[in-house]
């Protein structure tokens, strides 16, 4: 089962809008027989890879998958059938599927008479499934609040200077995290400040994530941001859509309604039209403001800081919002992970109400999501 989430893992950012999932087929002497993973909404699942891969010597043994296996025809049929017709005897799962169009596998394979396990590694497993896993959950994306910044929270000086707060080997993590996901968001301030790129680069591929610019209106944008460039799909989300006529013609205007009291955007309704075109997993990678207007809305659902070893003693912060005046508002975090990429150090956490997760995983116990990375197409 380790295996297969580790499988799972290497099609993070390729299979929206469906779980990454990782399958390994034991032939009847308990040997690996072959394996497989899903790479791309439409492709083969992974039970079937694993399934070709070991070919007949499927017969009479058992697959090892991440995800309860799908008992319904999308894009592909039932995995379940593909089971049976291999001649597997033993299903051993690790997480539930929460969405009914996809769920009940495992009651068909046992009907079938097949011996069926669930719950192996079920929190690692959910880990690595946590994007699909919470935006099923919640009909909305994934949100990762990523920020790089000193040791004193700032991620720019006084003067504006922002490039290269972290070093080399931070920036590259940072560019691996965004081809994990479906989606990078912006917000105008920072389109118009960085003129970022928001694609992949520091020897990272993948599929470019959409890239996504909140702004109240668009007026002021400026028309030769690097963003506009065509690289990757580019959606622009303003509550005055007449306000971007000026912008390039192959830029796609989303209207959205006003924020709270009438600010930005509503972050909350972008969302739910993000998850209606697939985007389960949602990057944002804007300043200060952005981040605030996200966790006042509770919408993070996990942090990832970038922080270098350096003091700026004033500049902007990493976070800007009014809605916490006293330590008792705080939000409140657990660290689930703390690493050292070169002179910097990656921590990541998740708020501490999302320690359990929302969707029952397995027969046996539910699955810690956020401690330990969305309707079906499968």
């Amino acid at each position: 089962m380790r295996r297969a989430v580790a499988l799972a893992a290497q099609g993070l950012g390729g299979t929206s809008p469906n779980p990454v999932v990782g399958c390994v087929i034991l032939a009847a002497d308990g040997t690996i027989a072959g394996e497989g993973l899903h790479h791309r909404a439409g492709g083969p699942h992974a039970e079937v890879a694993a399934l070709r891969a070991a070919g007949a010597a499927a017969a009479g043994g058992t697959a090892v998958v991440t995800l309860e296996p799908c008992d319904h025809s999308g894009r592909t049929g039932p995995c379940t059938r593909a089971l049976l017709a291999a001649g597997i005897r033993r299903v051993v799962y690790a997480v539930s599927d929460p969405d009914p169009t996809a769920s009940g596998g495992a009651e068909t394979l046992r009907a079938a008479g097949l011996e069926v396990v669930g719950g192996v590694l079920a929190e690692e497993a959910a880990l690595g499934n946590r994007y699909w896993l919470v935006a099923a959950a919640r009909r909305r994306p994934f949100v990762t609040w990523k920020y790089g910044a000193t040791l004193d929270g700032r991620v720019a000086a006084a003067d504006g200077s922002s490039r290269w707060v972290t070093g080399p080997e931070a920036r590259r993590d940072a560019h691996r995290l965004r081809a994990s996901h479906d989606a990078v968001l912006v917000g105008a301030g920072t389109l118009r400040t960085d003129d970022p790129a928001l694609d992949l680069r520091h020897g990272v591929v993948g599929r470019p994530p959409l890239r996504v610019v909140a702004a109240s209106s668009g007026h002021g944008l400026p028309v030769t941001a690097r963003i506009w460039d065509g690289s990757a799909p580019t959606l622009l989300a303003v509550a005055e859509p007449g306000s971007a006529a000026g912008l390039p013609g192959d830029v796609e205007v989303l209207a959205v309604p006003r924020g709270p009291r009438g600010r930005g955007v509503d972050l909350r309704a972008l969302l739910r039209e993000l998850y209606a075109r697939g985007v389960r997993s949602v990057l944002a990678e804007g300043g200060p403001t952005l981040a605030g207007a996200l966790l006042e809305a509770g919408l993070v659902d996990e942090v990832v800081g970038y922080l270098a070893p350096s003091v700026l003693g004033a500049g902007p912060s990493c976070l800007a919002s009014e809605a916490m005046p006293s330590v008792g508002a705080a939000v409140r975090f657990e660290f689930t992970a703390v690493t050292r990429l070169g002179g910097d150090l990656r921590i990541s956490a998740a708020p501490v109400a999302a320690t359990a997760a929302p969707p029952p995983a397995t027969e046996a116990a539910p699955v810690a999501v956020a401690a330990g990375s969305g309707a079906v197409a499968r």
